[in-house]
């Protein structure tokens, strides 16, 4: 969710900053560009155990143990992880969180950027932070964490019983639950993975394991009636009122919703479900046969097949829809409605559409050198490295961020047609 309206727009080519490792470092660590194209940073060491950020031409005075996993959130405030005293928290655009622990890792920022929350451990027990606060209630395992999208809750699979080693009784009675703002749902699951939230947060559902032999998907903390042989990460309709998820029936992969089918189980795999904001179309990864796989639009697979297909992307008005084939690796080819764009790359990176869904770009890499492709056409030039292109808000630009020669370069183009 990226506010662009005050970006700058003009067509052409800056250097942002010279970003050439500094002689006075001992290192300097990888290297980002912010989301509208006028900061490049990077965590760097001044000294043993003495690291700092460095942004653009100046290095912050803030200095820390060790700085890790540096990142910029979508409203352009710059989130890094700080150790000082051998305790741990976050940083959040230079200031660190009052807050310390003994460990924190999987950083999780809301759709605009301005909520941050993190995993944590804190004297061997697990759970998370939200903005600096804890949960009051942590557990002895927390993992598979997940934020609403405007930040207003946090979630987790936790552990709710002990159990020694090699206790399986224990372990198939169940020992897991799902947590939400630190507080557990009453039901003992034998496996949890994937709490995801709904897009107005008042609702959770994940996929769980009940038995050696049984899944099915809990919602709020109510199971659905049926089981499966096996299911995927569960998705809520746009209005939250209903849940989706691939489900193995028979051997075969089918989607249900709310525990019954929709689309019947005659895929060798069905996943990566995503619904269009309206509601009305869902497309999903799929395999009408094994081994080869297409995407399928309200259970229509495309026609296209291709080993592996990856990174699908749904247009804004849900008409449209993109995604990445390969084969085992190699080959990356970028598919639009079934289409393939011409040209393979040794690695390419999930389309984004832009708002008017007229335009779609993905980010490629051939012979370690990376582009930009705007409806299969390079735009912006080579770049030793580049992220993610974003579109302006009519769609009639894009921007392309990349580092070249050292100099971290900012480029707008027209869209081509």
């Amino acid at each position: 969710m990226y506010k662009t309206e005050t970006w700058d727009w003009e067509t052409g080519q800056r250097t942002i900053a010279d970003m050439t490792p500094d002689n006075d470092h001992k290192w300097q660590e990888e290297i980002f560009i912010s989301p509208d194209g006028e900061k490049a940073s990077a965590v760097v060491c001044l000294d043993d155990a003495e690291f700092s950020i460095r942004t653009n031409d100046n290095v912050s005075e803030n200095t820390f143990e060790k700085l890790w996993e540096l990142t910029y959130a979508t409203n352009g405030n710059l989130c890094c992880y700080a150790m000082q005293d051998e305790e741990w928290t976050m940083m959040v655009d230079n200031k660190p969180w009052e807050e310390t622990y003994g460990f924190v890792w999987s950083p999780l920022l809301s759709a605009d950027g301005k909520n941050v929350a993190t995993a944590v451990q804190q004297d061997m027990e697990y759970g998370m932070s939200v903005n600096g606060t804890i949960w009051e209630n942590l557990f002895e395992n927390a993992n598979n964490f997940a934020f609403s999208p405007d930040g207003s809750k946090s979630a987790a699979v936790v552990q709710v019983k002990s159990m020694g080693q090699a206790d399986l009784k224990t372990f198939r009675s169940g020992i897991f639950s799902i947590a939400v703002d630190g507080v557990a749902w009453d039901n003992n699951l034998m496996n949890a993975w994937t709490p995801v939230f709904d897009n107005n947060a008042y609702r959770v559902a994940a996929q769980v394991r009940l038995t050696l032999y049984d899944y099915t998907i809990i919602a709020d903390n109510i199971l659905w009636d049926n089981t499966y042989q096996g299911v995927w990460n569960p998705s809520f309709t746009p209005d939250g009122k209903h849940v989706v998820a691939p489900v193995r029936q028979g051997g075969k992969w089918g989607m249900a919703k709310d525990g019954q089918l929709i689309w019947q189980a005659t895929y060798a795999n069905c996943w990566h479900q995503q619904f269009s904001k309206d509601g009305e179309n869902l497309y999903a990864i799929v395999a009408p046969e094994f081994g080869k796989f297409s995407v399928a639009a309200n259970d229509k697979p495309w026609k296209m097949r291709s080993p592996v297909v990856t990174d699908l992307a749904v247009s804004p008005d849900g008409k449209n829809a993109a995604a990445l084939a390969n084969t085992l690796n190699k080959n990356w080819r970028v598919c639009v409605n079934g289409s393939v764009w011409d040209g393979s790359y040794d690695m390419a990176w999930k389309p984004v559409f832009c708002p008017n869904s007229d335009a779609v770009a993905a980010k490629v890499r051939k012979k370690g050198k990376y582009t930009v492709l705007v409806n299969g056409k390079t735009v912006g030039g080579e770049f030793d490295m580049c992220f993610d292109p974003i579109f302006n808000t009519d769609g009639s630009k894009i921007l392309v961020r990349g580092l070249h020669d050292g100099k971290a370069l900012r480029v707008v183009a027209n869209v081509p047609k």
